[in-house]
């Protein structure tokens, strides 16, 4: 029997065929443009999550010629954040509000002022109310758009959601709702205070489980749909970031894991709820049940392709004629560049900055730039900018007595070298890739739904069958000195923009 891990994140959707020895034996991605109406606004019509679901479902059994009828669990792994609203037939209203939508600007000041930063810590593992969470969301739709406020019957993730049109269930689990700000991390129930204040009900959300759980099976309609068995066993899956963490062994204390996908997030997993005294780190419930996560995220790799593909169509046409993928063409580039790029730094948040500086107004920015540098020092500069914001979090983390001895990554930005040892020189740790990383999330979604049905004994024993190293990158000691001060001069030069990120 075989397991299908689906991957529903920010700009593609991957699903993979998954052996109950944990090999993955055929995986297919389809990617989607999101939609920017304005520059704060981000939403894509909940449609094409669901038709990018049918043809990635359609490709892969075309290309490894698996009788679907031989799949017999479902598990997923999600972005967390986005909002679907549904009338009282679950049929969307509007087009999601993805995560790194920020609109509701005004909405976090409303919210953030209602109730104290330690009360919503405390609760809800968040460090700072920001337009991006649900609940802002919530509430710029209920002052902006009252219609869609009084029409929505349902306030779903996306999870919730894609669960709801496989099996008729509307369910949620709390690896996705530590972020919503409206769900309590500790008691795993609703916040009713923030509930009475964005004026909704219980029952205007879903039934909360946890990761794991059968849901029950694929409705037979959809079943049909999508070319389905219409035995499938849908579970519980869980946030994109948790499922990554899980599916390269991150899963017990100790270990620290981060992903330089479209976003950058960073996870270490910790045996209870915490609360940073300098109010900088999050706390997020785990993808497994009683566990917890010190986890944040940001932009990532979105920012080397927003550069890519704004200033780099040389290398894209290139790319085409070579058959080699574009961002191994600016590996080539950024690796004649010095470590350090000659003094010049970005700050990479191009959709505000989240923990520790938890900053929705702060902007991207290059700084030090003279004549001598070259397109090759700009793209070496965005790839250092995000080892940086790795290390920022790892000292966070340091001021925790949370241990971070070496680093797991996964992701796209796993698949440089380069960048790989750019992060062990930047953070003076060795870094670990494991032979899975580019399948870690549906792979994390399939150990989750493996063990919620049997077919694993424990996620441990998913780990043994199938996780092993790739390649370690140990820290360059001659490069520690260039790469403390230019992350000095990081920080700094986030500090002392604070204020001019305020104005208008």
């Amino acid at each position: 029997m075989y397991i299908l891990g689906l991957d529903l994140g920010t700009t593609a959707i991957k699903v993979a065929l998954v052996t109950e020895d944990g090999n993955v034996v055929g995986k297919s991605v389809v990617e989607y443009t999101l939609d920017t109406p304005s520059p704060l606004e981000v939403e894509l019509p909940v449609q094409v999550y669901w038709d990018s679901f049918k043809k990635s479902i359609l490709e892969l059994f075309e290309t490894t010629r698996v009788n679907p009828a031989e799949v017999g669990v479902l598990g997923m792994s999600v972005q967390g954040e986005t909002l679907v609203c549904v009338d009282r037939d679950g049929v969307p209203l509007h087009n999601a509000i993805v995560w790194l939508d920020n609109r509701a600007q005004e909405e976090a000041k409303e919210l953030d002022s209602d109730f104290a930063n330690t009360t919503t810590y405390e609760i809800t593992g968040q460090v700072k109310i920001v337009p991006t969470w649900p609940a802002c969301k919530i509430l710029w739709i209920r002052k902006n758009r009252n219609d869609l406020f009084k029409k929505t019957e349902k306030f779903l993730l996306l999870e919730d959601y894609f669960i709801f049109r496989l099996t008729g269930r509307y369910v949620a689990e709390g690896s996705l709702l530590s972020s919503t700000v409206y769900w309590n991390i500790r008691t795993k129930k609703w916040w009713k205070e923030m509930l009475d204040r964005l004026e909704i009900e219980e029952s205007q959300l879903p039934e909360i489980k946890e990761s794991g759980e059968v849901v029950g099976t694929i409705l037979p309609e959809i079943a049909k749909e999508l070319g389905l068995s219409s035995e499938l066993i849908i579970t519980m899956g869980a946030l994109d970031q948790a499922a990554g963490a899980i599916g390269v062994g991150n899963i017990s204390p100790g270990l620290f894991s981060e992903n330089t996908g479209a976003a950058l997030a960073i996870c270490a997993t910790v045996e209870r709820p915490f609360m940073d005294p300098n109010m900088a780190m999050p706390c997020h419930y785990h993808g497994i049940p009683d566990l917890y996560m010190a986890h944040t995220f940001t932009s990532g790799g979105m920012v080397l392709k927003w550069f890519r593909d704004k200033f780099c169509q040389q290398e894209i046409n290139l790319s085409e004629v070579l058959g080699k993928d574009s961002y191994s063409l600016l590996d080539d580039e950024a690796q004649t560049v010095e470590p350090g790029c000659g003094g010049l730094v970005m700050l990479p948040h191009l959709e505000g900055a989240m923990a520790p500086e938890a900053n929705p107004k702060a902007k991207g920015v290059f700084f030090g730039f003279t004549l001598h540098h070259s397109k090759a020092h700009f793209v070496r500069s965005t790839m250092e900018t995000i080892a940086f914001i790795v290390r920022r979090n790892v000292d966070v983390l340091k001021g925790l007595d949370i241990p971070v001895e070496e680093v797991i990554c996964l992701g796209g930005g796993a698949k440089s070298p380069l960048w790989n040892q750019i992060k062990a020189d930047v953070l003076n740790k060795k870094i670990v890739t494991t032979a899975n990383d580019q399948d870690a999330a549906c792979l994390g979604a399939a150990f989750i739904a493996g063990k919620g049905t049997g077919i694993f004994k424990n996620l441990q024993d998913a780990i043994e069958k199938s996780v092993t190293v790739k390649n370690e990158y140990l820290p360059n000691r001659q490069n520690r000195e260039i790469y403390d001060a230019a992350y000095k001069k990081y920080v700094s030069l986030y500090e002392n923009l604070v204020d001019v990120f305020d104005m208008p």
